[in-house]
């Protein structure tokens, strides 16, 4: 009994850990949807060249979203135009680092760390980007068919709208010239007011829907390890290729920021282990968990997710053995902190997370009353009409 009770304590609080990031993503990802042309994502992210792949790890890097504040900003990219590739960088790259999680680093690790996150978080999503561009995305022929599609069936219409303006004669222009303008005015506040609340209305609502059940799994299953797994289970394989593979393997499915991540990795270094293997769970636990495994299932295939999960397991080991050789070949110990203590969120910052936690909590419970409504509703139709 006293187990269930931790685990709902623990899911608990990864909930409300996750919550202010994940409204956050959510926002992003409406504005994203609603307000930046598509044009312009086409441009920087439509297509699946290494530049476009760069462009969207660069992009990513600095965000300060996490594991799962991105599904949503990606899924959103991913829905405007955004290549599989682009999207797959800009899904490892933003949630392995960030403007906080650098800063936390710095604070918690070591200059070291506040270095290397960030370098490896931008490489390493290039790779992964790259991996799907080669081996996972046959169908980039067909995406640009659409896209022209799409320019041609504007054009098209773009030639008919004209038509109307010039049948307008020149003294009505003059007579209405004063109502016109402020009828102008008008239409514009009305729809800077309709983007906003379509901004609104599509985060919290077929994008929430979207992501919300793997969401629940992701941080049932991040609870269940934080509950069940001890430290000394991750720090008993030593420093070698072991080590970071059960770092991996234990990072990947954990549903955990990079800011959270970090007073986790301070303990795992206390407890002896290695710099390098120390770096794996601090690119692989953010960058991926069951909810993001989930949505790129469902958005962009199985082979996309294979070639997804490997790219994060192969680079964070890479790099991991790479932080081990600078270690240990230029002395860099002394740029990385073991004894660091971490703090917990204070009081107003607790608020706002209660908050968001709430908010958050509502609108997924308004989800679950429409579903449950719809679904009554096509239950009566159905017995009436079988009536």
């Amino acid at each position: 009994m006293s187990d269930i009770i931790l685990l709902a304590q623990n899911f608990l609080a990864l909930f409300v850990e996750s919550a202010p990031w994940l409204l956050l993503g959510l926002l992003v990802a409406g504005i994203m949807h609603e307000l930046v042309p598509v044009t312009f994502l086409e441009k920087h992210m439509g297509s699946a060249s290494f530049g476009s792949i760069s462009k969207a790890a660069i992009i990513g890097a600095p965000l300060p979203l996490c594991s799962c504040g991105v599904i949503p900003a990606a899924l959103g990219l991913r829905r405007s135009g955004a290549s599989k590739s682009s999207t797959i960088s800009f899904l490892v790259s933003t949630p392995e680092t960030g403007v906080d999680s650098v800063s936390v680093s710095y604070a918690l690790l070591g200059p070291l760390y506040a270095i290397v996150r960030p370098i490896a978080a931008i490489f390493s999503a290039i790779y992964a980007g790259l991996m799907v561009r080669f081996f996972a995305e046959p169908d980039s022929h067909i995406n640009k068919k659409d896209q022209v599609d799409r320019s041609q069936s504007s054009c098209c219409s773009s030639k008919v709208t004209p038509e109307p303006v010039a049948k307008t004669s020149c003294c009505a222009s003059e007579h209405s010239h004063d109502h016109d303008g402020a009828d102008m005015t008008s239409q514009t506040d009305n729809v800077q007011s309709s983007k906003v609340t379509k901004v609104f209305a599509y985060a919290s609502g077929k994008l929430l829907e979207d992501i919300v059940v793997w969401l629940l799994i992701g941080l049932a299953l991040a609870a269940a390890i934080k509950t069940w797994v001890p430290t000394d289970f991750l720090t008993q394989w030593g420093d070698g290729i072991i080590a970071m593979l059960v770092m991996a393997l234990i990072g990947i499915p954990m549903y955990i920021c990079a800011t959270a991540s970090t007073p986790l990795a301070v303990g795992f270094l206390a407890a002896g282990l290695s710099p390098g293997a120390v770096l794996v769970f601090l690119m692989a636990g953010p960058a991926t968990n069951v909810s993001t495994m989930g949505m790129i299932k469902q958005e962009m295939g199985a082979r996309t997710l294979v070639l997804y999960l490997f790219s994060v397991i192969s680079a964070s080991i890479g790099f991991g053995y790479a932080l081990n050789y600078l270690v240990s070949s230029f002395s860099l110990a002394s740029m990385i902190k073991t004894d660091s203590h971490v703090h917990e969120h204070g009081a107003n910052v607790q608020v706002i997370y209660a908050l968001c936690a709430l908010l958050l909590a509502g609108l997924m419970l308004r989800l679950g009353f429409k579903k449950l409504k719809n679904y009554r509703q096509t239950q009566t139709q159905q017995s009436a009409c079988c009536g």
